[in-house]
């Protein structure tokens, strides 16, 4: 048995009872059923193809998922942050790898646990169901992002972390520029080059290599459409 699959079968281990049905909210379902397990820097949470048995919540720290291409690329699907959900599939086995980007606690619930749950409380089905209708429409927009402009891609990147980060202007990203360039489809130097051309037109401000503030958030949404 592989070790992270291991890992997570001896976390959950001790049974899990879930709550009973009134209506309860899907994140706090999360917290109460959830194993907690903490992942290292680059440790690897689960891999492609590997049966889809749990669902994760970040507690702290960033995940990423990808994907190892035939030709040795890496292309990353999706980043997830502190009170992110991931792991969801449509099948029964995860399409994506998925690793801990920084030191990350995570919680795992039991897929099987979950759905059963959703069948008896119509609140937690919604949510569910609402979930799944987010994912896809972040993997509908992640390839629509593909298919333009370097500079629009880095620039609906930035908006969109600090969307989510909701930290202001200032963008704290823990994740590398190879990491940002093989989620948005680019090499490494085209995003480094971009980002000096986003500061050169005092768009952007490079405070360091993993914050950057933006200073004129009209341009980039004009670039953004």
């Amino acid at each position: 048995m592989p070790a992270p699959i291991a890992a997570r079968s001896r976390a959950l281990d001790k049974p899990t009872t879930p709550p009973p049905a009134a209506d309860h909210d899907l994140s706090g379902v999360l917290e109460l059923m959830g194993a907690p397990m903490s992942f290292a820097r680059n440790a690897e949470i689960y891999g492609e193809g590997e049966p889809a048995d749990f669902l994760y919540k970040v507690v702290s720290g960033t995940v990423r998922t990808y994907k190892l291409l035939a030709d040795g690329r890496r292309q990353i699907g999706d980043f997830y942050l502190p009170g992110d959900v991931f792991g969801l599939e449509s099948g029964d086995a995860h399409t994506f790898s998925a690793e801990a980007i920084t030191q990350s606690d995570v919680l795992v619930v039991r897929r099987s646990a979950l759905v059963a749950l959703a069948d008896r409380d119509h609140e937690v089905a919604r949510e569910l169901w609402a979930l799944t209708g987010r994912e896809l429409r972040r993997v509908q927009e992640h390839i629509l992002l593909l298919v333009r402009s370097a500079r629009e891609r880095v620039a609906a990147f930035l908006l969109e972390m600090a969307k989510r980060g909701c930290a202001g202007n200032a963008v704290e990203l823990p994740m590398s520029r190879q990491d940002i360039a093989d989620y948005l489809g680019l090499t490494i130097e085209t995003v480094s080059r971009t980002l000096t051309l986003l500061e050169d037109a005092s768009t952007i401000e490079l405070s360091s290599s993993r914050r950057i503030v933006l200073r004129n958030r009209s341009a980039l949404s004009a670039l953004n459409g």
